[in-house]
């Protein structure tokens, strides 16, 4: 099943701070976490953390909770439309030196928003699970154009 994918991290290239997953399938249920973040950016501070929405929770916890998500599904396509997404998305499942949540298969998909838009607008800007609904709802939109 394809996911689509947003995360909100601590300034440029920072560590992840909240992270979403958003099925295909809007009957099912989405995946959003947030990890408890010290020394936030200014920017941070003002537009991404006041619209979380969650209770922030330990990396490890979110880890967890992140490939036990995933688990069940023989091979999820992540999609994404920033490149520091995916990015983020990989590295929740290192647990250590060498080591890694287990996964059957994981795929990433970048797409870029430019071209599939117009970009539906997030409902809650700079919240993980409000823009990967807006990037769900673009992408569906675009493939329904494409196949019409």
């Amino acid at each position: 099943m394809r996911y689509f994918l947003d995360t909100e991290f601590n300034g440029f290239c920072g560590e992840l701070i909240s992270i979403a997953l958003v099925p295909e399938d809007a009957g099912l249920p989405p995946f959003y976490e947030a990890i408890s973040v010290e020394d936030s950016t200014p920017w941070v501070r003002d537009n991404a953390l006041p619209v979380l929405e969650t209770r922030p929770r330990s990396r490890k916890e979110v880890t967890d909770l992140f490939a036990a998500y995933l688990m069940d599904d023989p091979a999820p396509l992540l999609v994404a439309d920033w490149p520091e997404d995916i990015a983020l998305a990989a590295r929740l499942l290192i647990t250590g030196p060498g080591y890694m949540k287990p996964v059957r298969s994981l795929r990433f998909e970048l797409v870029d928003p430019d071209i599939i838009g117009p970009m539906v607008p997030s409902a809650v800007p700079h919240n993980a699970l409000h823009d990967a609904v807006a990037l769900r709802t673009t992408m569906l939109a675009w493939e329904a154009r494409m196949a019409g």
